[in-house]
């Protein structure tokens, strides 16, 4: 599959925005994923456009509406708690083995992606491919495209400051390698994006360019037509569960961005410190060599500090490659979400002024047009979609953090037990000393 010319490939999700099907109406079973033909009872309600019609929605869908790109087959595969149990999950993919190539004209990294898949959607068992961070940023905005309605992961930024960080040191290019890892498996975790048919190129094609020259017109109208579906509509209200979901996210990424200052100013510092101890401990052991019954307990201060040293720069460390990308990541995670809310806002405030524009009608009993029932059904769908990707966004990020503080905790406590112990260990010296005196 992935050797020859470039072919297109199944996908579930929405070709084009205005296309997209009602997320309560019968979508077709010829597109459906997993072979599923038979529709869920909810899919099945039947729907009218009469008065009540005209009345604007105050909350969209139910939260447990079905997404119009998901199916129940594709939903019994997937578990979609942050607990998932391996053995639900059809779809595994890692992100290893950086290499640097060295080029005429630039420098790069590239990462290793081993996929493994019983899905029909792969002729293969297991692919291993090679890619760099440009062609996991041309995927994100592919799924952005195609997946307009739904939560797209957020890529590790791209860009340092030169002179400041290496973007070739083995700590960076580590600590880049986790967060494309976690990138693509929060990818291919989702229900729907793990089925884009651009998520299965990224997979599995040799050759990336020769698929990135596809269908860029087509995807670009996509794009556009949610970009610029206001034509200069203005929103006049949010509902409340939609402003609430916004002003949580203010606040989420104010706290965040507040601990990610503080934070690195207490790396800072503890930098300075141990630079500190560094100059310090050998004071004690240099000092020893002039003392005579001192000159044990000074050694062993001197040693003392010096045990004190590796455990500060080790906790260090931890934080500024454990910590602090996490708190990154879910800043960066918090913008894209308010991204699709903004889209959201846009599709409601031009289905609002196209309404307004019907009730403006002088009829007794105007009819719907065409266009009015396909933006409702747009921002129907970006409601349920949104809804859904927000409590699954809530379930990785309380999972996330548990397992970030558990570790923060562990962390300190095992660089405070490994200073207790260090200073300890010479107090038995230091009253030796004293009882021989």
């Amino acid at each position: 599959m992935a050797g020859g010319p470039p072919k297109a490939l199944p996908s579930t999700g929405p070709h084009s925005l205005r296309d997209m099907p009602h997320p309560l109406a019968g979508s077709s079973s010829e597109e459906a994923v997993g072979g599923d033909s038979t529709p869920s009872p909810d899919l099945l309600m039947a729907r009218s456009f009469g008065d009540k019609d005209l009345i604007l929605p105050n909350g969209g869908t139910p939260a447990g509406t079905s997404s119009p790109a998901s199916s129940s087959s594709l939903l019994n595969r997937l578990q979609l708690d942050d607990d998932m149990d391996g053995e639900t999950r059809d779809l595994f993919v890692t992100v290893d083995d950086p290499k640097k190539h060295v080029c005429t004209m630039e420098t790069y990294i590239t990462y290793r992606i081993t996929t493994k898949s019983t899905r029909v959607e792969f002729d293969l068992p297991e692919y291993s491919v090679r890619r760099r961070y440009q062609d996991f940023d041309w995927l994100r905005n592919k799924l952005e495209e195609s997946q307009p309605t739904h939560l797209i992961p957020p890529l590790p930024e791209k860009f340092v400051v030169k002179g400041v960080v290496d973007r070739f040191s083995e700590e960076f290019v580590e600590t880049r390698r986790k967060a494309l890892d976690k990138f693509l498996k929060r990818i291919t975790d989702h229900p729907v994006l793990s089925f884009n048919e651009h998520v299965n190129v990224f997979l599995t094609a040799k050759d990336l360019n020769a698929y990135k020259k596809q269908g860029i017109a087509l995807l670009t109208r996509v794009g556009e037509s949610v970009k610029h579906v206001t034509g200069g509509y203005k929103l006049r209200s949010r509902p409340l569960e939609f402003a609430a979901i916004g002003d949580y996210l203010d606040t989420f990424a104010l706290k965040l961005g507040t601990i990610d200052r503080i934070a690195q100013r207490i790396i800072k510092e503890e930098i300075e410190y141990l630079v500190e101890l560094r100059e310090y401990g050998p004071v004690y052991s240099t000092w020893s060599a002039l003392e005579g019954e001192l000159a044990e307990p000074l050694e062993g201060v001197s040693a003392c500090i010096g045990n004190c040293s590796t455990a500060l720069e080790e906790l260090t460390d931890d934080i500024t490659e454990e910590f602090l990308p996490v708190l990154r990541e879910y800043i960066l995670y918090s913008d894209s979400m308010k991204s699709v809310l903004k889209k959201r806002d846009q599709v409601q405030a031009e289905y609002e002024a196209k309404l307004e524009a019907v009730a403006l009608r002088k009829e007794d009993r105007p009819k719907v047009p065409a266009d009015v029932e396909k933006c409702q059904d747009r921002m129907e769908c970006f409601n349920a979609d949104l809804k859904a990707d927000m409590e699954r966004w809530q379930g990785s990020k309380r999972h996330d953090f548990r397992q970030l503080l558990v570790g923060l905790a562990d962390k300190n406590i095992q660089y405070y037990e490994k200073c207790l112990m260090a200073w300890e260990s010479i107090i038995p010296l230091l009253q030796e000393k004293q009882e021989t005196k």
